[in-house]
C-alpha cells in the first residue's frame, strides 16, 4: 500500500459516486484512503432526492484529525456545496505542503445543483491557486469562465484560461462532447497535452468524474508525474466503465474493482 489521500467531499448512498466511489478508487489503486465527509446525499442511480451538509467546522475536524495522526500524500476535494465549507477547508489547508485535487462538483449527473450560487467564486479564490490539478468537465468549466465550449478546438484554450486561474495544471474533461472520440486536455505551466480514447457508449457512467479525480490524486500521492497520473487514471475509469456492472434503472455505477481481479462468488 504507497500513497495516503484524504477525500474531502459528499457521500453517495447508492455506492457509485462520492466518497464511496473516491474510497474504492484509491483502494484499488493500491493507496490508503481517508475521508472528511462534507454532506449526505440521497440518491440512486436516476438522480438525488436530498442533501443533508455536515457543519463546516465538522468537516474541517475529519480532516485535521486525520492530517495530523495518518498525515497524507494528496488531499482530494469533491462535493464542497458552500461557501462556509469551501472556506473551511481552505483554512485547514493553509500552510499544508500536501498536493491537491480539485474536482470542481457543481452538477450532478441527473441536473440536480451541488454548489451555491456564488461559491465558485470563492473555490477559485481559496483553493485554486494552492491546487496541484483541477479536473472540470465542460459544464463545469463553463461555468467558471462564463462562455460556452462548443467543441474539442476550443478546448486548449479553455483550460490555458482555467490555467490563468492560479493552479499548476488542469485536465479539461470533454466527455459531454458529441462524437466517437473521448478529448481531454491537460495544461501546465510548460507544456499542453491532449489525451484521446475512444468513447464507450454506456449508461453506466454514475460518479466517473469522482472516480478519475481520485485515481488522479493517488498517482500524484504515489509519486507519479503528472503526465502518467492521468495516463492510468483514463484508463483505470476506461476499464471500469468497459466491465460495468449493469446496476440501477439510470446512470449506473462502474467497476471500480477491476484492478483486484474476479474471484468466486
Amino acid at each position: 500500500m504507497k500513497g495516503r489521500v484524504l477525500i474531502v467531499a459528499g457521500s453517495d448512498c447508492s455506492g457509485g459516486a462520492g466518497i464511496q466511489a473516491d474510497i474504492k478508487t484509491v483502494t484499488a489503486l493500491g493507496g490508503y484512503a481517508m475521508t472528511a465527509i462534507t454532506a449526505l446525499t440521497a440518491q440512486n442511480t436516476r438522480g438525488v432526492a436530498g442533501v443533508l451538509d455536515v457543519p463546516p467546522d465538522f468537516v474541517a475536524r475529519q480532516m485535521v484529525l486525520c492530517l495530523e495522526d495518518i498525515g497524507a500524500d494528496a488531499v482530494k476535494t469533491g462535493m464542497l456545496a458552500s461557501v462556509p465549507v469551501i472556506e473551511a477547508v481552505a483554512d485547514v489547508l493553509d500552510g499544508r505542503d500536501v498536493a491537491l485535487v480539485v474536482d470542481p462538483v457543481m452538477v450532478a449527473k441527473g441536473g440536480a445543483s451541488l454548489l451555491d450560487p456564488g461559491a465558485a467564486e470563492v473555490l477559485i479564490r481559496r483553493l485554486f491557486p494552492r491546487a496541484a490539478l483541477v479536473t472540470p468537465n465542460l459544464p463545469e468549466a463553463e461555468a467558471l469562465l462564463g462562455g460556452r465550449i462548443p467543441d474539442a478546438d476550443a478546448m486548449t484554450d479553455a483550460a490555458l484560461r482555467l490555467l490563468a486561474l492560479g493552479p499548476r495544471a488542469v485536465l479539461l474533461k470533454g466527455g459531454h462532447l458529441d462524437g466517437d472520440r473521448l478529448v481531454d486536455v491537460l495544461a501546465a505551466r510548460d507544456f499542453v497535452h491532449r489525451f484521446e480514447t475512444r468513447r464507450i457508449v454506456s449508461t453506466s457512467t454514475h460518479g466517473t468524474g469522482c472516480t478519475l479525480a481520485s485515481a488522479l490524486a493517488t498517482g500524484l500521492a504515489q509519486g507519479m508525474g503528472l503526465v502518467n497520473a492521468v495516463a492510468r487514471a483514463r484508463a483505470y475509469v476506461v476499464e471500469a466503465i468497459r466491465t460495468a456492472p449493469g446496476l440501477g434503472h439510470g446512470h449506473g455505477p462502474l467497476n471500480h474493482c477491476h484492478p483486484l481481479g474476479r474471484f468466486p462468488a
